[in-house]
């Protein structure tokens, strides 16, 4: 497993090109739906991230698709395959629930934690970030190459943010990606939901009497970093934390210039304002990663009081819309970083699939190792019960020797395996904001599958038929004698 490191964009940028992921367009293109365009079509085909050095109206340059592959995903967070990012958690799970015996492990725990100690962020006094800085009459968001991206939104929106808050009563950090829309030259929509850690800090704020929360958004900085926003980490895990064990070095950062907030001293740009807690303004429609448009409504409001930036900064976004998209292999970044997690809480999990059709918590696969009737109930339940997960539409169980990473095989197994009345379990709950398909926004019913072959133990009263699988010897001969065939 190599642990690349990249201490800005950048220089994923300069890795990707050496590895021919990454094409320069010098063609002059716009930031209104164009880009948007081009990019689509080149993450449906597998292409490479895309680099736009001529956007019209602005002399800075824009990238786009730079996680839209598993392996551009995988370089971005310093592992050669996301299935390694597993076995790295895998390892500080063991750490945390296996206390050292023996002098040797113990000093070989003891340099682990110190290891993880040195992830904290490093607070440093001078930062690329801030070499140019713009206050007061002076911010303007315009200047920024914010896309819009599909005809119907409302307007320019940023899609790749880290935004930071700070939990009012705690002090505790959050950073999330929420999108961003852009009113005026120092105004903004601010897209988070009622299920994530900065609505969360916005109501103790109101709980607290308080009239307002400081607000940071850092564009670009390095990869692992700019993920860390989109994992749904528990609200005390902090997610540069998260990011600095995970790329192997402390996120540096860098106190705001007018807002109490440390920022990622490596972003491109640096947004600073505040959210008056009491204020919302109508935001949307955007065309969302779920393939359809979500609508407008009422969120809080964003005001600028300070923009800074790289003397020659990079504008990093990204496109949702109908899958395949980045956020795909973004989610499934982090999809690998949970398993072992889940694994911890319910041993009989082998693997899970978060597929690119159910646009990442519509739909949940895993596969279990059955021991006991009802296990596959528990684990659907034990799901719904972990965080955001509560969100999934939809969990498919099926037996640990089946490929959840495989649809076709996932399907057949659904549609041979259930008895519609006994396999299928019907509950209710929150679902995303996002759901256009609920009765009740924000609420509604959820199904789960048990697509595992049925015994007696289950209370199936008839034989389950095996699956027609060729005698391993046949087969070593058939390919042996395969190219005699002449096929």
């Amino acid at each position: 497993m190599s642990q690349q490191q990249y201490a800005n964009l950048s220089e994923f940028i300069a890795f990707l090109e050496s590895k021919g992921e990454l094409s320069r367009i010098t063609t002059p293109v716009s930031c209104e739906l164009e880009i948007t365009e081009i990019t689509d079509r080149t993450t449906k085909r597998g292409g490479p991230a895309l680099l736009f050095e001529n956007v019209e109206g602005y002399s800075s340059s824009v990238v786009t698709n730079l996680f839209g592959s598993q392996q551009r995903m995988a370089w971005a967070l310093g592992v050669d395959h996301l299935n390694d990012l597993s076995e790295k958690i895998r390892a500080l799970l063991n750490l945390a629930k296996s206390p050292p015996k023996g002098i040797t492990e113990k000093v070989k725990a003891l340099g682990e934690l110190v290891k993880m100690a040195r992830y904290q962020p490093k607070l440093v006094s001078k930062a690329p970030c801030q070499e140019v800085v713009y206050t007061g009459d002076d911010v303007d968001l315009n200047k920024l190459p914010i896309l819009k991206c599909w005809p119907l939104d409302a307007g320019k929106y940023i899609t790749l943010p880290l935004v930071i808050t700070k939990d009012p009563e705690t002090g505790g950090r959050n950073v999330g990606m929420y999108r961003i829309q852009v009113f005026d030259s120092n105004t903004t929509g601010m897209h988070w939901q009622t299920h994530k850690v900065g609505t969360k800090h916005q109501r103790t704020a109101q709980e607290k009497g308080l009239a307002r929360i400081d607000v940071a958004v850092a564009v670009g900085g390095d990869p692992t970093t700019i993920w860390s926003g989109s994992a749904p980490l528990p609200p005390d895990l902090d997610e540069f934390v998260i990011a600095g064990i995970l790329r192997g070095q402390a996120v540096e950062v860098v106190k705001a210039k007018t807002v109490d907030l440390e920022v990622p001293a490596n972003a491109e740009y640096i947004i600073e304002g505040y959210l008056d807690v009491n204020e919302r303004r109508v935001e949307g429609p955007f065309g969302d990663h779920t393939g359809y448009y979500s609508l407008a409504e009422e969120y809080p409001v964003l005001h600028v009081t300070a923009i800074t930036s790289r003397k020659e900064p990079i504008y990093p976004t990204t496109i949702v819309g109908r899958p395949i998209q980045e956020d795909y292999f973004m989610g499934k970044a982090t999809e690998r970083l949970f398993l072992p997690i889940i694994q911890t809480l319910m041993p009989e999990v082998i693997d899970m699939n978060m597929p690119a059709e159910g646009v990442f918590h519509n739909l949940v696969i895993v596969s279990v190792k059955k021991d006991y009737p009802g296990q596959a109930q528990k684990v659907m339940y034990g799901l719904w019960g972990m965080g955001l997960m509560a969100l999934a539409k939809a969990i498919i169980v099926v037996d640990h020797f089946v490929n959840v990473q495989d649809i076709s095989e996932v399907a057949w197994r659904v549609t041979n395996n259930i008895d519609p009345a006994r396999d299928i379990l019907l509950a209710r709950g929150p679902v995303d904001d996002l759901d256009h398909a609920s009765v009740e926004p924000k609420y509604g019913s959820k199904v789960g599958i048990d697509a595992t072959a049925k015994q007696s133990r289950d209370g199936s009263t008839r034989e389950w038929p095996p699956d027609i699988v060729m005698e391993q010897s046949i087969k070593d001969l058939v390919d042996e004698k395969w190219n005699d065939y002449g096929i």
